[in-house]
């Protein structure tokens, strides 16, 4: 009688210390994919305000993406609209941008056009950008995609390749694409060449350096 209230009071004090002991959620373990963080750190909006106010060769720039087209399997798409402050609501640039991760390891970020994108202007607000645009109606800018790896620290960065992005702004043959992307910056740094390699647009210092604003 004696050992049988013993398993019974060694049972109940194993219950209680189980009761006590949280179990982990198992989703709490489980890593964010590298496409999806490289995807998060892009969303958002960005602005180099502080850079401008540091040196003045570079402008006040505020930059917004936001994720698109949700249901689509070949990429995660994101829209892309930059606009100088003083008329953010006219941006000069505006990109949807393809990203995906290519068998060795790296990514790619490959970069489209669309007609009348002025008439898309500050969609970047609504919840699904860009919903109407058939995939179609999209010109891909071929040799101009960024190729970006992802480094020790969590960041990404990557270019174009050689003299693949042609160009004709301002008398240039190609244009070029270094980025740096991290969690809460982006620097960003365009420029364009002409036949005999020499820089005809594109700040000679360095890229931009977005700040992001929010998530």
């Amino acid at each position: 009688m004696k050992n049988y209230f013993l398993i019974i009071l060694f049972s109940l004090l194993i219950g209680s210390l189980n009761a006590q002991i949280e179990i982990p959620n198992q989703d709490e373990n489980v890593e964010q994919d590298d496409l999806s963080l490289l995807a998060s750190y892009l969303q958002g909006s960005f602005s180099s305000e502080e850079q401008s106010q540091k040196d003045t060769t570079y402008f006040n720039i505020v930059l917004h993406m936001k994720r698109m087209w949700h249901d689509r399997t070949d990429g995660i798409w994101i829209y892309a609209e930059q606009a100088s402050v003083s008329s953010a609501d006219k941006p000069y640039k505006q990109r949807i941008y393809r990203l995906t991760q290519l068998p060795d390891g790296s990514f790619e970020s490959a970069v489209f056009t669309f007609p009348d994108p002025l008439k898309y202007a500050g969609d970047w607000k609504s919840e699904k950008p860009l919903e109407n645009l058939n995939p179609s109606n999209l010109t891909q800018r071929k040799g101009c995609s960024v190729f970006m790896r992802k480094n020790d620290d969590g960041s990404f960065t990557g270019s174009t390749k050689g003299k693949n992005c042609e160009s004709d702004l301002r008398s240039a043959k190609y244009a070029t694409s270094e980025v740096i992307i991290k969690k809460d910056a982006m620097i960003s740094w365009d420029r364009g060449f002409n036949e005999k390699d020499e820089q005809v647009w594109g700040t000679a210092k360095g890229g931009y350096i977005f700040k992001k604003l929010n998530n």
